[in-house]
């Protein structure tokens, strides 16, 4: 399975360099010890779903969308939840963090889940940072590292 940390930002509005953006770069270099990870930036919702859609692969490509009002899980959900697509076949998981003004009904009903860290709204740079740990996480807990160690 590869993993792909996709975040919807217009190019007018992208960083050029922030340090959330270099903390996440770090955890899906590490996260890339385990399975094959890669960070995406699309300029918009309708980008990500053409770019889905012409995904060539024999599984079609699972999509995770993160939102404040979705399904709040522990890092040990998140890893079983890897550890089952990952068990099950699944060859793409994408991951995205959404436009400023949230997912569309089109994009939430193509996903397979959705994700939230909690009813706080912050900058899509940390939630990037957040998600790319969070995944990070996930594998070390499915590998049995120690980094998670219960808490």
């Amino acid at each position: 399975m590869k993993i792909f940390l996709t975040a919807i930002s217009p190019t007018r509005s992208r960083a050029k360099s922030d340090a959330a953006g270099t903390l996440a770069t770090e955890y899906l270099t590490r996260a890339t010890r385990y399975m094959p990870c890669e960070a995406l930036v699309q300029d918009s919702e309708a980008a990500l779903l053409g770019w889905l859609d012409r995904q060539a692969a024999r599984t079609a490509p699972v999509l995770i969308l993160l939102d404040s009002r979705g399904k709040q899980l522990s890092s040990e959900e998140i890893a079983a939840h890897l550890g089952r697509l990952r068990d099950g076949g699944t060859q793409m998981l994408v991951l995205a963090i959404g436009p400023a003004d949230g997912w569309s009904a089109t994009a939430r009903s193509r996903a397979s889940l959705i994700l939230s860290f909690g009813t706080i709204t912050m900058p899509h740079e940390l939630a990037r940072a957040v998600l790319a740990e969070q995944i990070y996480r996930a594998l070390t807990i499915l590998a049995g590292h120690p980094y998670h160690s219960g808490h």
